[in-house]
């Protein structure tokens, strides 16, 4: 997918859309937003939080009548680029992509920098994505059970990538190899994209990234996905089976997206906010965008999220229980 032309199409679209009254509203109602706003995308360029969060950052834009900024700031699992928007002003003017990694992060650091449920407010969540275990086809590895027996006859020598602990790609793995009662050995990344050019240069055996980064190379013949780490299949490859369907139950991962403030950032804002990504996010050219590039179209409300956030904790303190993973 050519990402440029499809977001300057997008942007263009919007423009003549039924959507554009809101964006007379939105200005005539205050003086905020008067310059420019960055919202730090807490992982590398290329994936798909970074790559969703610029479909929705060039459809927000022009409602808003100011641009936004994307700035990219991976490592630590997303802690990075976190504890750089707890610490900014709550002026509208700094947002933040959060992400199930944030959540995640409460459990798997014993001191991540931030707290996610006092330093942010929760505006929404706005999409979700499924999680793929992928192989290199020139690993010679054709099945789930082809991976399974080859994990069985080399205990703990094969090797998987990840977009750093604590990331869904390391805690799907973990789900899956205690489902499998098999081992192998965790190398860590600095995001989703670096985890897929790891198993694209045969650095490492297997992974599990999220279907968006994965999907263009899965397209081109150059990773072969052998299961969805989901309830159902997903639609954009609904060839390839849930780990479920393949006999391992209870490997289920959904990443998740949403859009957060600096704590205490006043109502107006956030409300202002939640009105227009929750438009924005029912525009069928947003839709399409957002699907073509892997993700599911999934707003909530403020509270709704809330305990998303709450539910991806618990979530990861029994995952960690489960792998026997100790609070870094």
């Amino acid at each position: 997918m050519n990402t440029d032309l499809t977001r300057r199409a997008l942007c263009r679209a919007l423009a003549a859309s039924p959507l554009l009254p809101l964006a007379t509203a939105v200005r005539a109602s205050g003086h905020w937003p008067s310059r420019p706003i960055k919202w730090v995308v807490p992982y590398l360029a290329g994936t798909g939080p970074d790559t969703g969060a610029r479909i929705l950052a060039e459809a927000a834009g022009p409602l808003l009548g100011q641009p936004i900024i994307i700035e990219n700031k991976g490592g630590a699992a997303g802690n990075i680029g976190a504890r750089q928007v707890a610490r900014a002003a709550p002026d509208g003017y700094t947002w933040i992509y959060s992400a199930g990694p944030m959540a995640a992060n409460a459990r798997m650091y014993q001191n991540p920098g931030y707290d996610v449920m006092k330093d942010f407010r929760h505006v929404m969540r706005l999409t979700t994505a499924d999680v793929l275990l992928i192989v290199n086809p020139a690993s010679g590895i054709e099945s789930l059970q082809d991976l399974i027996a080859r994990a069985r006859a080399h205990p703990g020598k094969l090797d998987y990538a990840s977009g750093g602990v604590g990331t869904p790609s390391h805690l799907g793995v973990e789900l899956f190899l205690n489902a499998a009662r098999i081992s192998a050995t965790h190398v860590p990344y600095k995001g989703a994209s670096e985890l897929v050019n790891a198993v694209l240069g045969n650095q490492v055996t297997f992974g599990m990234p999220i279907l968006a980064v994965a999907y263009p190379h899965v397209k081109a013949g150059k990773l072969r996905p052998l299961g969805v780490a989901a309830s159902k299949r997903n639609a954009t490859l609904p060839e390839v089976r849930t780990l479920d369907e393949q006999g391992l139950q209870g490997v289920e991962l959904t990443s998740w997206g949403g859009l957060s403030l600096p704590a205490g950032t006043p109502d107006a804002i956030a409300h202002r906010l939640y009105e227009v990504f929750s438009r924005i996010l029912k525009d069928p050219k947003v839709i399409a965008a957002l699907t073509e590039q892997g993700s599911q179209v999934a707003p909530s409300t403020p509270e709704g999220y809330l305990q998303v956030i709450r539910d991806e904790i618990d979530l990861t303190g029994r995952m960690m229980a489960s792998a026997k993973i100790a609070p870094l």
